[in-house]
């Protein structure tokens, strides 16, 4: 047997470390390595339309299995599209290996067709960028940037000249495993001394959780209950907190409910776990607040702590749990707890469709989906209102997953993420919630579900607009300018690619095209024409988000069009 090239090893190293998928789109520079792929029995290509799309697929995979996942660009243009899905994954600390293909060696820094300098572009969204200039750096550089995607959670890229990719490697025997590693990190003593003594000195407890909380379901619901704590959530965190929580009292946020931000302004210490929450405003001034965090450079850089305590959630609350002592008033938490009733019933309103009373409610299709969609569904949510509705409506089960471009804010991420999801899990419902503005952006890829055979149903929340942008305008005091959008019948075009499309105009046809989609076998896309002047109030609005909006009312009035959004901010209004 001869030695092998560049790419055969690549690929075969990639499928050694458990990687079954590539995304992307072909390319000359590529040539070489999609020809190892082609060959490969284990490693199959994902032909997506847009290599975004690739990128976002894979970091979707990486979310969910927590396994490197891996996209590809040929050179240029190819892998500069690459980057927002990759940003997205860095911030999501998905484990991502991205594959930048690149000129012929001998012509960089001449000037060449589609010369660009991958290994300069990628480094503000990875944690290892390297250019191959030789196979002698095969298998090492490989091998280093595939461990520190898994080992840093986040995104490695390898960029390969497709005349390097060509050539055959002199030596392998460097070529090694790479180490799936997965610590347990505790606090040390005294630390967690320090914890029982703040948390023993206080009344009123409250909990902020977040992703870092993953697989510490049970160690938190205990630690709620010795506590008397109420536990409020940030979005990232809703998949691992949400379900089976006596103790949830909502999200916290912009998007969130006035109950969660409630519960974290009404005690007398916070207690952070596994969330970098962003926004320094949310947070309780003048109390004391305890950070828990894997990463100890996430400690304090979003507020003042009491105490920053280093260590994995599960591995802190269990050496914890027994060092408390149980509280026995449950005055602060009954209180959270009534809040969020009141703040759920409050919401709630619009979750019942009338048959007729069009446009229909974004909030009746969402919890519609919630109702109909399987306990194991995966749900993937464009950023903007899409993102406000599915926190706000969806609820988690034990296997539910929600995916979204949470931390990067990247529009047009949801069709994209349920790409991946449905690689990864062909048996599992996915379902994209995609706005209208996001669908169209990357509205190409559509052609992959049906190309690929994968069973994802797109939930199109078709308004006619950029609806989180037109708010954000009018909170402002800003009349709506650029945010309107010029829409098909969605449903039209997708039977037109070759898929099951549904159009739904009334509130009564809501649950029978839900349920109508979720039935088939193959990708659905159910095109819902849905108000475009509903409003997502922040649980706390400030004076001056009052008084802009106020001011946006006074324009609309005075030129005469201010009757749909007169009638939705009435409906909003507890």
């Amino acid at each position: 047997m001869g030695k092998p090239s560049v790419a055969s090893h690549l690929v075969d190293a990639l499928a050694e470390a458990g990687v079954r998928h590539i995304y992307g789109v072909v390319g000359d520079s590529l040539n070489s390595v999609t020809e190892a792929v082609r060959k490969h029995p284990e490693i199959s290509w994902i032909r997506v339309r847009h290599e975004e799309t690739g990128a976002f697929a894979a970091g979707a995979e990486a979310q969910l299995t927590g396994r490197l996942a891996v996209c590809a660009g040929s050179s240029g243009p190819g892998c500069i599209h690459l980057i927002n899905g990759l940003y997205d994954a860095h911030r999501s600390m998905a484990p991502v290996l991205a594959i930048a293909a690149h000129i012929p060696s001998s012509e960089i820094g001449t000037g060449f067709f589609q010369e660009s300098h991958p290994e300069r572009l990628f480094v503000d969204c990875s944690h290892y960028c390297e250019l191959i200039s030789s196979p002698k750096q095969m298998p090492r550089t490989l091998q280093i940037a595939m461990q520190n995607a898994i080992a840093q959670r986040g995104v490695s890229v390898v960029v390969l000249p497709g005349d390097i990719a060509q050539q055959r490697m002199e030596d392998t025997h460097l070529a090694h495993p790479v180490a799936q590693t997965c610590p347990s990190i505790r606090p040390c003593d005294g630390d967690l001394e320090r914890m029982v003594e703040l948390l023993n000195g206080v009344e009123k407890v409250s909990i902020l959780a977040g992703a870092g909380c993953a697989g510490a379901h049970g160690e938190l619901i205990r630690l709620a209950e010795k506590l008397k704590a109420p536990i409020t959530h940030a979005l990232r965190g809703k998949e691992f907190v949400e379900h089976d929580n006596p103790y949830d009292v909502g999200m916290t946020g912009l998007i969130g409910l006035a109950s969660g931000h409630r519960a974290l302004q009404d005690c007398d210490l916070l207690l952070m776990l596994g969330t970098d929450f962003p926004y320094t405003d949310w947070y309780p001034q003048g109390k004391a607040i305890i950070q828990v965090d894997i990463r100890a450079h996430h400690l304090g850089r979003r507020c003042g702590l009491a105490l920053g305590v280093q260590g994995d959630v599960r591995e802190t609350l269990a050496a914890l749990l027994p060092r408390l002592e149980e509280k026995t008033d449950r005055g602060h938490l009954d209180s959270a707890l009534q809040n969020y009733t009141r703040s759920r019933k409050g919401l709630d309103k619009h979750v019942q469709g009338v048959a007729g009373k069009r446009p229909i409610h974004p909030e009746f299709l969402t919890a519609t989906v919630n109702e109909v969609a399987s306990d194991s569904a995966i749900f993937t949510a464009d950023v903007g209102m899409c993102t406000v509705w599915a926190a706000r409506y969806l609820r988690m089960t034990r296997e539910r997953r929600l995916l979204g471009s949470f931390t990067h804010g990247s529009m047009a991420n949801a069709l994209p993420q349920a790409i991946g999801a449905a690689v990864r899990f062909p048996d599992r419902q996915v379902v994209s919630l995609s706005g209208d503005g996001g669908f169209t952006m990357m509205m190409g890829d559509f052609l992959t579900l049906i190309q690929e055979g994968l069973n994802v149903k797109v939930i199109i929340y078709n308004n006619g607009s950029l609806g989180m942008v037109k708010l954000e305008q009018n909170v402002a005091g800003l009349r709506d300018f650029g945010t309107d959008l010029e829409n098909p019948n969605f449903a039209l075009v997708a039977e037109a690619m070759g898929a099951t499309g549904i159009r739904v105009n009334d509130p009564s046809e809501v649950r029978p095209a839900i349920g109508r989609a979720f039935a088939e076998d193959g990708p659905v896309l159910v095109d819902v024409v849905t108000n475009a002047s509903e409003l997502a109030l922040p649980p706390a609005a400030t004076l001056d988000q009052a008084r802009g909006y106020s001011l946006y009312l006074l324009k609309e009035i005075l030129e005469g069009g201010a009757g749909d959004v007169v009638e939705s901010l009435k409906s909003n209004l507890p």
